[in-house]
């Protein structure tokens, strides 16, 4: 292989683990299916009851951006339940607000967290479903 060839594979494979590291997850619209096949499969999961027009989960979503970067959250599976269009849902969860926060380990419910904003909190909440 030619010294330019190999620079540039190297750079793109470089670029590639760089892009697949940057988030541990991505979080979804909650999807009903989505999220019982995620419980079957015995994973983590947070679900985020979220709502547009709420400051409160608007910081939520800024911590869980910077708590994405941690690796160690990569299989943790996310849902964002509409709070204003899911109601169903909403009262599946029993979340009687928005920002609401709750982690699964498959099927098992492993803490909740209503309003909390700080990154440590939420980490704390995050790392309970890993157990």
């Amino acid at each position: 292989m030619r010294k330019g060839t190999l620079f540039r594979t190297l750079v793109a494979v470089g670029a590639f683990v760089a892009a697949s590291a940057a988030h541990a997850f991505e979080a979804k619209p909650y999807d009903d299916a989505a999220f019982k096949a995620a419980q079957a499969a015995g994973g983590p999961i947070l679900v985020h009851i979220t709502a547009p027009w709420c400051p409160t989960c608007k910081a939520q979503h800024t911590a869980l951006e910077g708590i994405n970067k941690n690796a160690d959250y990569a299989k943790v599976a996310v849902f964002d339940v509409d709070f204003d269009t899911q109601m169903q849902a909403v009262k599946a969860f029993k979340a009687n607000s928005q920002s609401t926060l709750i982690a699964y380990k498959g099927a098992s419910e492993t803490g909740r967290l209503v309003g909390a904003t700080q990154a440590a909190a939420i980490e704390g909440l995050l790392k309970s479903s890993l157990k």
